[in-house]
């Protein structure tokens, strides 16, 4: 649903109901709050049935009140500051179930990116990396940790990766100011989206480099400049953000490149055994322990 949410209750709000305005004024005023709570709840708090709830989102199109969450979620998760948040986050978690809590909403993340992603995409994405010039990493904030892992691994298959690695935008620009035609970036970001990595998109798509967008929507403001947007489903675990679901797309990136290019690696890593053996990279087993198989 492209439309604005939050424009096209306002637009409707003179023909709702006496109930369906209770629901809309709270949801406008108080959005943080209504993102994660069940429609029984929502209706208890602003004083109708959980049927009303329901049939307010089928006036506003939806199927259902799951449908209209879920659509209220895409819009205002990159609105929530972190103290916001928090207090969403409190409201539909408590400290005794945490810990399952927050692995099945992880679980539920990789399930839905494993059956809305576009494996087209997907596939042309690696055949735009594999035949690129040169390959350019960014991603900032919480994303700085996918994409140094992206990085880490293309290191060592590549020899033309590069990781954007600056908080500064001036320094950003001086280190894909070559970017062109030929080349591609790699841009990851999730709610709340950094616009610093789309400046480094736009940049790049506008010198006629591809673009590959590892995000959460097509509505993402950097799926705007791609050429593939590889979608992974991601969500806020109270401040923090959940990205295992993009980490399991990054893995699931890095092992299609590599299959395809398994010969040229397999060199790159029998050369690298040899020095990580020689400059005693790695803890090494004893060979006069035994080894015991249980």
């Amino acid at each position: 649903m492209q439309v604005d949410l939050f424009v096209q209750i306002k637009d409707n709000m003179s023909g709702f109901s006496k109930g369906h305005k209770k629901i809309a004024e709270f949801i406008l005023e108080h959005y943080e709050k209504a993102v994660y709570v069940t429609a029984a709840k929502l209706g208890t708090t602003v004083g109708v049935s959980e049927s009303t709830v329901v049939r307010f989102a089928t006036e506003l199109g939806f199927a259902g009140y799951p449908e209209f969450q879920s659509a209220l979620q895409d819009i205002i998760r990159n609105k929530l500051t972190s103290i916001q948040r928090i207090e969403a986050t409190t409201d539909r978690i408590s400290s005794d179930d945490v810990f399952e809590k927050i692995l099945n909403s992880d679980i539920e993340k990789i399930r839905k990116t494993l059956e809305e992603s576009n494996r087209e995409d997907f596939y042309n994405a690696v055949d735009t990396i594999i035949s690129a010039k040169r390959i350019y990493i960014v991603g900032t904030r919480s994303a700085s940790a996918l994409a140094r892992f992206l990085a880490y691994y293309f290191n060592l298959m590549f020899e033309n990766a590069r990781f954007i690695n600056t908080a500064s935008t001036s320094e950003m620009f001086e280190q894909i100011m070559r970017i062109e035609k030929g080349d591609v970036m790699i841009g990851i970001s999730f709610p709340r989206y950094s616009k610093q990595t789309a400046k480094a998109l736009s940049f790049a798509a506008g010198n006629g480099a591809k673009v590959v967008a590892i995000t959460d929507s097509l509505n993402s403001p950097i799926a705007e400049y791609s050429t593939h947007t590889l979608i992974a489903k991601s969500d806020m675990a109270s401040f923090v953000d959940s990205l295992v679901a993009p980490m399991s797309l990054i893995n699931a990136l890095i092992i299609a490149i590599g299959i395809k290019k398994q010969d040229e690696i397999k060199t790159n890593f029998e050369h690298l055994e040899d020095i990580w053996d020689k400059y005693d990279v790695y803890e090494k087993h004893n060979d006069n322990e035994e080894i015991v198989l249980k």
